[in-house]
């Protein structure tokens, strides 16, 4: 299977993974919100923003080829989430349910790296000020 391959499939299943996780928690009440996960809800609100818009970011912009540049940046986003998730997972409960937001932000790590590679393999011009002396 091509590397391209491989990525487009987990791009897939974190874009899929991360729009429902963060349109749940923007219909969610914010009351519910805090009680499930002991942080303020307008932050788990924020938190829901942040999933959806990561997920969005995974897809249309390697899909559509306009500012590809943002996957990768989408990806690296996700990887700050789920390491907040790793930690508040390891900090409220049995450390055993930090393992999978610690799976889901490597594969968003393995996306923001293999994306990135590809976006700056290509031919980039770099313009350069050249300062000439007086004669």
């Amino acid at each position: 299977m091509k590397p391209t391959t491989r990525l487009w499939i987990v791009q897939g299943v974190l874009a899929a993974l991360f729009l429902f996780a963060g349109g749940m928690k923007l219909l969610m009440p914010a009351e519910a919100l805090a009680a499930q996960s002991h942080l303020p809800g307008v932050f788990m609100k924020f938190i829901g923003v942040c999933e959806t818009l990561g997920a969005i970011g995974l897809i249309v912009p390697w899909l559509t080829r306009i500012r590809r540049e943002l996957t990768p940046i989408a990806a690296t986003g996700l990887v700050i989430v789920m390491t907040g998730a790793v930690m508040v997972s390891a900090i409220q409960g049995p450390f055993a349910t930090a393992i999978i937001p610690a799976v889901v932000g490597s594969l968003a790590a393995y996306v923001a790296r293999g994306r990135w590679q590809a976006t700056v393999g290509t031919p980039v011009r770099v313009y350069r000020l050249t300062l000439r002396r007086a004669a």
